[in-house]
């Protein structure tokens, strides 16, 4: 649980501009470069830049989404108190939501943000709309459940979701720290999981997972996230926790370990060939009439190919809690969740892979419209 702080908010400049710097999304951007490898010392959208980069409709958006992608995130839920509901209780989120925008963006124009790329990204969960009384964004309804999940209630959920992702984790502490002392008595601490990028052994490009292949490889294009991952300026966040039988799959043989994943473990690229960022067709097959691409194979089964093209941004760290427990906290944005339960079901009942995984954290969030001036996080859904 989050630890409670003492920190006035008239703090240090030092400690008001780490936190400051996460820019809850005060900044206008379109869709940047997708989520990807870090670029240290580069700030992020959100971090004091004025625009961002690639077509589509330009708008106010929260940071973190598109952001080139920080070395450590640390995810916090939040419940609604139980005594806090209907307009009562909108009113109070409302309050809340706006002390975190004024603390976020207060000194946004110092330059302490730039040396850790720090950003917040808030959402709201299923519930929060019907225990409030107002109106809930079309898609955000309750993940359905999955076969082979284990899930642990304590880690799953919550009423309000917030994403820190920073170069350094510190920072995101102190943010978390902050955050949860302004939300007073209206939300209370429901979980929280840290991620963390392991080191590249190429020194850079898309980030490896605990297995030790690249995770995002396929993610889409600055003009795919226009189509696939916006809806106008909010999205929707799945976070699942998902814990890696590493040791079992590190015995495999690395070819096997290739046609389980559908990748080659050294460079990321097809199976069939080709550099990393290629188009996979799953569907292709060799002459004797086999599929190039394993159909069982975890890039066979979740493919775009198999959704008509339709594509989510993953943004994934591992964790590790202790030597029994580590894996994958898998963080995807999308514009419409029924695209996650396609995949995941699927997944479930084809997908070698799964094998070697078990969920254990699951949440889903819509992802609030950024803040601007005089228009705090939350305005039109708290209206």
């Amino acid at each position: 649980m989050l630890k409670a702080t003492n920190v006035p908010i008239d703090a240090p400049p030092r400690r008001r501009v780490l936190i400051a710097g996460a820019g809850l999304g005060l900044t206008v951007t379109a869709c940047s470069r997708a989520a990807g490898p870090p670029h240290r010392g580069a700030p992020g959208p959100g971090a004091g830049s004025g625009s961002g980069s690639g077509s589509g409709r330009r708008g106010l958006r929260q940071a973190g989404v598109t952001t080139p992608q920080q070395s450590t995130a640390l995810l916090l839920a939040y419940d609604l108190d139980p005594a806090v509901r209907g307009a009562a209780g909108a009113r109070a989120l409302k309050e809340v939501l706006g002390d975190w925008t004024d603390a976020l963006a207060e000194t946004r124009e110092a330059d302490g943000s730039q040396e850790t790329r720090l950003t917040a990204t808030v959402g709201v969960g299923p519930r929060l709309p019907a225990r409030l009384g107002v109106s809930a964004p079309a898609a955000l309804r309750e993940l359905p459940s999955f076969p082979g999940d284990r899930l642990d209630p304590a880690r799953c959920g919550g009423d309000v979701l917030v994403q820190l992702c920073a170069d350094d984790s510190d920072v995101a502490e102190e943010t978390a720290e902050s955050l949860t002392r302004l939300a007073g008595e209206t939300l209370r601490p429901r979980w929280r999981q840290s991620g963390f990028l392991p080191p590249s052994p190429d020194g850079g490009g898309t980030p490896r997972d605990l297995l030790g292949f690249k995770n995002g490889s396929a993610n889409p294009s600055p003009q795919e996230c226009e189509r696939w991952v916006w809806t106008d300026d909010a999205t929707y966040l799945v976070v699942r926790r998902v814990h890696l039988r590493v040791e079992d799959f590190a015995r495999l043989a690395v070819r096997r370990q290739e046609e389980i994943v559908g990748r080659r473990r050294s460079t990321g690229g097809p199976l069939p060939g080709g550099p990393e960022h290629a188009e996979v067709d799953v569907f292709a097959k060799s002459p004797k009439g086999g599929y190039l691409t394993p159909a069982h194979s975890h890039v066979g089964v979740v493919s775009p190919l198999h959704d008509d093209g339709a594509r989510m941004l993953r943004r994934g760290y591992s964790y590790a809690d202790g030597p029994t427990d580590q894996g994958l906290l898998f963080l995807a944005f999308m514009r419409d969740p029924a695209l996650f339960t396609r995949v995941q079901r699927r997944m479930a009942t084809r997908d070698e892979l799964s094998g070697f995984t078990e969920t254990r954290g699951s949440a889903l969030a819509y992802v609030l419209p950024g803040a601007g001036p005089g228009r705090p996080l939350g305005a039109e859904l708290l209206a």
